[in-house]
């Protein structure tokens, strides 16, 4: 089973307003496991970048004036995603981005059944309980220390851990790889040193001592 855990990093709240993206990562799971693979591009808006946003996120105009526009990263983006379900913290928002970005681009949009809203499944997992990912982190003991900023590779590396706690697989997963080891371990000590074979064929002396011994019995089974 293939998902692609996405997070995005913005100008702004509202694409209508004309804020764009800046940011977008996204990293796949197989079974619900990081597979090591990931895409992340830095994306120049062609705007300012608001303060209130540089707070967020810390990516200035300045540093993305070099990068490449969405149009540019936007084909290899679909081929990464190759309609897997995207796992998003607050889908709605990104997915809006998303949308408004290949609009623009003149590309399809994405379906919105795609998307896994863990938010959501979090508000309906810890009814009235904090949701945001920081939030998360902290309930289920997931180091985010070195989320100073927002960053979009970072936070879909945190949501990955995050919704493997939502759905209830990491303890399960951590249970049989316990199992595995304990099990293996408890094989190699009833074992016991490795010890050379034992040779067990009769030698030609017992084999005579043998004969010698049916000859003085009267019809032996062994010969019947």
């Amino acid at each position: 089973m293939r998902e692609i855990v996405l997070d995005t990093e913005t100008t702004g709240l509202d694409p209508a307003s004309g804020h764009r993206l800046v940011e977008i990562a996204c990293l796949e799971l197989v079974n619900h496991l990081p597979s090591g693979r990931h895409f992340q591009r830095y994306l120049n808006p062609d705007r300012d970048m608001p303060e209130d946003a540089f707070a967020v996120h810390g990516l200035s105009a300045v540093f993305l004036a070099d990068k490449p526009r969405f149009h540019e990263v936007a084909q290899d983006l679909l081929a990464f995603i190759d309609g897997a379900p995207l796992v998003i913290h607050n889908a709605e928002f990104d997915m809006r981005f998303l949308n408004a970005e290949l609009t623009q681009a003149g590309l399809p949009a994405l379906e919105g059944s795609l998307a896994v809203d863990t938010l959501q499944m979090a508000r309906r997992k810890f009814p009235g309980a904090p949701a945001s990912l920081d939030a998360l982190c902290r309930r289920f003991s997931i180091d985010n220390s070195a989320r100073s900023l927002h960053g979009a590779l970072l936070d879909a590396e945190l949501l990955a851990e995050v919704y493997l706690e939502l759905i209830g697989g990491r303890q399960a997963g951590f249970d049989l790889v316990q199992a595995e080891v304990m099990a293996a371990a408890a094989v190699a000590a009833a074992a016991g040193p490795a010890r050379p074979p034992r040779p067990h064929t009769a030698t030609l002396e017992e084999l005579a001592a043998h004969a010698a011994l049916l000859d003085m019995m009267k019809q032996p089974l062994w010969r019947i």
